[in-house]
């Protein structure tokens, strides 16, 4: 992310590498340059999430479509070992999908607001709603890491800027929508589930990020609860 001057303000946006789950790294495989023959502690769950025979025991196909999988969301080290941060991704886009089109069914994103975009930390879900009616999503996104937390809270987008450049980081930013300090709604060009988070910002895809930008505008309710995995 990068500083955003703004009636005197130096705000200092977030871009890092996030993930939508932070977890605990675990023990990770010796060969972490090569193909792990290594069983894994969620060897079963793993594999029966991707399709694979469910038998718990690693083998060479096993290892091959789940070294695919790590190396498809930023998972390091992506050696095919069923640990813990590979199924806590797993886990999560399971209870994501699980919420279907009904993201505020708990009620916990207001909804006296008229217009006003959710983000749920706990699920790393975000969506538009407006009133009871829902606008747009869910949709997966990356918030901040473990000591760059995205702050909860309602909140309103106070600057936006289309073609926003970090300077700290000195990485583009599209599509930014900044509603709490250097905190924002931005695009990212990473997997929505890449371990273990941001800075603090909320990442989106381009698709989403764009979706955004032309259903939000500036003074528009945010509303971001929950705490992310690890956090």
């Amino acid at each position: 992310m990068g500083d955003v001057r703004r009636r005197g303000v130096v705000a200092l946006a977030v871009t890092g590498l996030v993930a939508p789950l932070t977890v605990a790294l675990g023990a990770a495989p010796a060969q972490a340059a090569s193909c792990s023959t290594q069983t894994g502690p969620y060897q079963k769950q793993v594999e029966k999430f991707l399709g694979l025979s469910v038998d718990g025991r690693q083998s060479a196909a096993d290892c091959k479509v789940i070294k695919a999988f790590q190396t498809k969301h930023g998972i390091t080290p992506n050696a095919g070992y069923a640990g813990p941060v590979t199924w806590g991704v797993m886990d999560l886009m399971t209870r994501q999908k699980a919420v279907g089109n009904n993201p505020n069914k708990a009620g916990k994103c207001p909804v006296n607001k008229g217009r006003i975009a959710c983000v749920n930390l706990t699920l790393q879900l975000s969506w538009i709603q407006d009133g009871n009616r829902l606008v747009y999503g869910p949709v997966p996104v990356r918030t901040g890491r473990n000591g760059y937390e995205t702050r909860t809270g309602l909140k309103k987008i106070y600057w936006r800027n289309i073609d926003h450049v970090s300077t700290i980081y000195n990485v583009p930013m599209p599509y930014s929508q900044f509603f709490d300090g250097g905190q924002a709604f931005h695009s990212v060009g990473v997997s929505m589930w890449n371990p273990p988070g941001s800075h603090g910002c909320v990442n989106m895809t381009k698709t989403a990020a764009q979706k955004y930008w032309s259903l939000l505008k500036k003074g528009d309710d945010v509303f971001v609860y929950g705490r992310k995995p690890g956090t």
